[in-house]
């Protein structure tokens, strides 16, 4: 059954120029809250333009962006985040020498009532991640898997309605990626998130998402189920740069 309209996250004809450059040109994106959607495309395809849009780190030349009903396009990224919209980045970008707990309860500082509550839900977070073992280690001290699911932790310290992940599998081998999955998915499901996920590792893409969201060159060229996506021969066409019929 599909959100009330208003659940939503929302572009609309979004453009951003930088002089003769079309980094994204006319893009439109839905994303309903507990839809986990891959945004994938070839490198400088616009993914991580259209997330920095959405989140408020750049301006687009033309088009809206909605969130759960109201216009935010100009919004900058801290209040979109107190309305609801939250984004990790390629760079998890820790406090290296907090501990993990504390890069927990330094999110959930903004938003909690008080100290105890952020505490209380930062312990949460990290046993939704898995992380409860090492809330006294430095940050620092995490292997390069721990330090995403820190990241991740972060994030939803922030109440996200919708997550915007940046290549959260970025470095993971094949078995932390399907830990992965099944973490994303639980958390989906837990806190009722909206989830898009721009990632390159197309296995975790197709076990993750239910929608996927294709952009070549600032456009969007296709949009559809896992299965629609791997059959669309201009999806392939794109991706091997040749008529990729025969492959």
């Amino acid at each position: 059954m599909g959100s009330p309209p208003a659940e939503l996250l929302e572009a609309r004809g979004v453009r951003v120029h930088f002089g003769g450059v079309k980094a994204l040109d006319g893009v439109d994106l839905t994303i309903r809250r507990t839809e986990i959607v891959g945004l994938i495309g070839p490198n400088g395809a616009g993914k991580t333009t259209l997330v920095n849009v959405l989140s408020g780190f750049q301006r687009p030349s033309a088009g809206a962006v909605r969130l759960l009903g109201d216009e935010v396009t100009f919004w900058p990224p801290d209040e979109l985040a107190r309305r609801g919209l939250v984004r990790t980045f390629q760079s998890i970008r820790l406090f290296p020498a907090l501990t993990v707990f504390e890069n927990v309860e330094a999110a959930a500082v903004c938003v909690a009532p008080g100290r105890r509550a952020a505490r209380a839900v930062s312990r949460e977070l990290l046993r939704s991640v898995k992380l409860e073992h090492r809330a006294d280690d430095a940050a620092r001290e995490l292997p390069h898997g721990d330090e995403r699911k820190l990241g991740i932790a972060r994030a939803l310290a922030l109440r996200p309605t919708f997550l915007l992940l940046d290549e959260p599998a970025a470095g993971l081998n094949e078995a932390e990626g399907d830990e992965l999955v099944a973490l994303l998915v639980g958390l989906r499901d837990r806190f009722a998130l909206g989830l898009l996920v721009i990632e390159h590792d197309m296995r975790l893409i197709m076990a993750l998402c239910e929608q996927i969201q294709v952009l070549d060159h600032g456009k969007t060229i296709a949009v559809g189920t896992p299965a629609e996506i791997r059959r669309d021969q201009t999806v392939r066409t794109a991706y091997l740069g040749t008529d990729a019929r025969g492959s």
